[in-house]
């Protein structure tokens, strides 16, 4: 399982998609099958998480994911597309 560090901006995206969304962090958490504190920690900058947690996560709040290649410019990636399943 890969585990990404949390870039900074993460966090204060997280949180104000929550709100957006009137989901407490108690309602993401049992969403996701983690404590309120792994939550708090994302959202703080202070955590880890497998990239499938933060997926999980930006489907719950309706965020989209663009991965880069390191040393990519930023605003390079473009998100993916969601498979036609």
């Amino acid at each position: 399982m890969d585990i990404i560090r949390v870039p900074d901006q993460l966090g204060t995206l997280l949180r104000a998609a929550r709100i957006r969304r009137g989901l407490t962090q108690a309602d993401v958490a049992k969403a996701l099958g983690v404590t309120v504190q792994a939550v708090s920690k994302l959202e703080n900058n202070a955590g880890r998480a497998s990239f499938d947690r933060i997926h999980r996560l930006s489907l719950l709040l309706g965020l989209e994911l663009a991965l880069r290649a390191k040393g990519e410019p930023a605003g390079a990636a473009k998100p993916a597309k969601r498979p036609e399943w």
